[in-house]
């Protein structure tokens, strides 16, 4: 099987997108899902009543109760009753363009939505850098199961390729398919490509690449490989070889900061932490918020202060996770000055996506809830790419991406 390959998408029928398009399901809780959809502006064809189901039950339910998802696929059987979702008569590529408003311009990246291979995943052509947690893996596994589809797009970026950026662009003319301004002003728009010439040009263009990188969706494509492989064993052949993919050429990825705060200063003074720094980094008082500017920089916030940390050069390695902010920060101050050496269970530690600015930094440890914040550079694509060729992962919460894709513009029905 080809690394991706074209399938017949279910949409949103003409005049429907702005109806259907919903946020992630992984980005709003149930509470603030319920109050989308059944507020004052009632929303009954949001994708939200297929990707979080349990909005139409008690409050009290437990989303990964078994009538959740059941209610799920009463939604998308619903839904396709009414003639709000449609499924493409034949095998489709779509271009999908995400435009993000910004103080220096708008960020806009344009992409592919494409079955990917799970083969290919497997054996790791698709490369991951995230562990995954059985409990989600096994969320998004009922998921599919249960709607017979894959609906939460995994997020992929693709090496340098000046042809498929020209095959894809191609696509993304005239009128689109679907064009949607999001309530957080991100426009999202989708054309859809039927010419068979054409797809079989992309689909050969991919297939030259070496790899594909994940950059968000780890579980949904574990979720994906596990529904394929337990078809396989009961002698199914069928789209379930493919996940549902958006796939960005890497250099046009937003990676925001992805910062962190500290409940307590593990019984240092705010003077001894700063002097404990010093034997590591240079700490320079700053006059207002610190946004780091390379590699190695830090912001620290300290209740109504500001100071800039750079590290000692000496302390950065060849290593591509180690090398990484988010680990120097652990490796030199999270765990020797602070005690926090488990970023996945401490509850010591909480994570703020730069998504939120560094006055939401500043507004915790001010409220007094904690106790410093810590702002990080960003991690880059080219370093993400680095640590899944190593065949290694990266520390929780390294990367925050903007813009998030929409659910449910396209989605992937199983045979």
């Amino acid at each position: 099987m080809s690394l991706i390959r074209a399938f017949r998408g279910l949409r949103p029928a003409a005049g429907q997108a702005d109806a259907v398009a919903a946020p992630p399901y992984d980005v709003l809780s149930s509470t603030e899902a319920r109050a989308m959809v059944h507020g004052t502006a009632a929303r009954p064809w949001s994708f939200l009543h297929i990707s979080k189901a349990e909005i139409d039950l008690p409050p009290e339910i437990d989303p990964y109760a078994p009538a959740v998802y059941a209610k799920a696929a009463e939604n998308l059987a619903r839904m396709l009753a009414a003639g709000v979702l449609a499924r493409d008569d034949a095998p489709c590529y779509y271009a999908y363009r995400l435009t993000m408003p910004g103080e220096r311009g708008n960020h806009v990246q344009t992409g592919l939505v494409a079955a990917a291979s799970v083969a290919d995943y497997d054996s790791n052509r698709i490369r991951k850098h995230e562990f995954t947690r059985p409990d989600k893996e096994d969320d998004r596994v009922r998921q599919i199961e249960a709607l017979n589809a894959q609906t939460g797009p995994v997020l992929l970026a693709y090496p340098a390729s000046s042809t498929a950026d020209a095959l894809i662009d191609a696509i993304a003319q005239g009128a689109p398919d679907a064009d949607v301004t999001a309530a957080d002003g991100i426009r999202h728009q989708i054309w859809v490509l039927t010419d068979a010439v054409r797809i079989a040009a992309i689909t050969q263009a991919f297939d030259a690449m070496p790899a594909l990188y994940i950059a968000d969706g780890h579980h949904r494509s574990a979720a994906a490989s596990r529904v394929a492989a337990a078809r396989r064993g009961d002698g199914q052949a069928s789209s379930a070889e493919a996940f549902l993919a958006v796939i960005f050429p890497h250099h046009q990825m937003k990676i925001l900061d992805y910062n962190r705060v500290v409940k307590d200063l593990n019984g240092l003074s705010t003077d001894a932490l700063l002097a404990r720094l010093g034997e590591k980094f240079l700490v320079s008082p700053a006059c207002g918020a610190v946004k780091p500017c390379c590699p190695g920089e830090f912001g620290l916030y300290l209740p109504r202060r500001w100071y800039r940390l750079n590290i000692d050069p000496k302390l950065f390695v060849a290593d591509p996770v180690a090398n990484l902010d988010v680990s120097l920060l652990s490796e030199h101050v999270l765990g020797p000055l602070l005690g926090i050496t488990d970023l996945r269970r401490d509850k010591r530690i909480d994570f703020v996506g730069g998504i939120r600015g560094l006055a939401e930094l500043a507004k915790r440890v001010d409220s007094g809830e904690m106790a410093a914040a810590f702002a990080l550079y960003p991690t880059r694509m080219d370093q993400l790419m680095a640590v899944a060729d190593s065949n290694n992962v990266m520390p929780p919460k390294s990367t925050w991406f903007e813009p998030k894709l929409a659910d449910g513009l396209v989605s992937h029905m199983l045979d």
